[in-house]
């Protein structure tokens, strides 16, 4: 087996995952996230009923769709920086990281499903994740990022993903942190409206140096933009685009400073965003993890999951 062909999803089948959690329940559960931030809901039990019900949806639209799972912690926020912007120190970061993750676990007991259904323990940039404004060495990344992943490699978590990632060498730093401590990762690139990343640099170049200066993780995901944005930039067949495997979509196509600026949720077309994911389908072979970003909810991924079949 190929060191990239540890994780259920690069190996065949569609996985279903989420959509938006912090703009669902901001909007439309009316819960304040300050900073963004979702993990302190798993501190006390009104917060993690609201998680609870957040996810069952989803793990039942898998069901449905007969497809596996992808549970994702809410710890995009909960690496050093942004937990201490909402009260969290080093130790009460890495407890609620470790509670995250065994909330998954409770979640994936209370819902069973005949396909797998894998924990994700979920990283995101040190910065914000619409801008590649305060930028680390790779070395740096690896260092600042280790921090969380050796929390979570000490849990049930099947594998890790960094997200809403701005800039080549903090993916680097992600993928370097993860080979030590022996977890499988994804990474996540998110783009703007032109298909680069939002360091400027083209997607194709940004998949190269991350495979060459790191070994690449298990595989690459698209994520917080819409395919209008980056499909232009596909090119069919190209090895690059075959180690792309996930896309968690925005509802808008909005870019990520009108959405920054937004007081109200641009929920865009369920419809029409599941009919741009089945025009993707011979653009990205590959593809395996279907779910959405901001803007997105149960009904988006119902939406896509069927397109996406009816499209293959």
């Amino acid at each position: 087996m190929s060191p990239r062909d540890r994780l259920p999803q690069t190996q065949g089948g569609t996985f279903l995952t989420d959509g938006g959690i912090e703009t669902v329940l901001i909007f439309h559960q009316g819960i304040d996230l300050p900073a963004f931030a979702a993990f302190p809901l798993v501190d006390d039990e009104q917060g993690r009923a609201a998680l609870r019900g957040y996810f069952e949806p989803y793990l039942e639209l898998a069901r449905d769709h007969r497809a596996g799972f992808v549970l994702t912690s809410p710890t995009w926020r909960a690496n050093p920086d942004w937990a201490a912007e909402v009260g969290y120190d080093r130790d009460a970061m890495a407890g609620v990281n470790r509670r995250s993750i065994a909330l998954m676990e409770e979640l994936r007991d209370a819902v069973p499903s005949p396909q797998p259904v894998l924990i994700e323990g979920m990283l995101g940039p040190r910065a914000e994740g619409y801008a590649a404004d305060t930028v680390m060495t790779a070395e740096e990344a690896e260092r600042y990022h280790a921090v969380q992943l050796g929390v979570l490699a000490d849990t049930a978590a099947d594998f890790v993903s960094a997200i809403t990632l701005t800039y080549a060498d903090e993916a680097t730093g992600v993928v370097r942190a993860a080979a030590k401590v022996g977890l499988p990762v994804s990474i996540a690139f998110t783009l703007e409206t032109d298909g680069r990343l939002p360091s400027g640099q083209p997607l194709a170049e940004a998949i190269a140096q991350v495979d060459a200066d790191a070994g690449g993780p298990d595989y690459y995901m698209l994520n917080c933009a819409h395919p209008a944005h980056f499909e232009h930039v596909l090119e069919a067949g190209a090895p690059w685009v075959e180690r792309i495997r996930g896309l968690r979509a925005n509802a808008s196509r909005r870019s990520h400073e009108e959405l920054d600026a937004a007081e109200e949720l641009d929920e865009g077309d369920p419809a029409e965003l599941a009919g741009a994911h089945g025009r993707l389908r011979d653009r990205m072979p590959a593809l395996r993890v279907l779910g959405g970003c901001c803007g997105t909810d149960h009904r988006h991924v119902d939406a896509i999951a069927a397109a996406w079949y009816a499209a293959g």
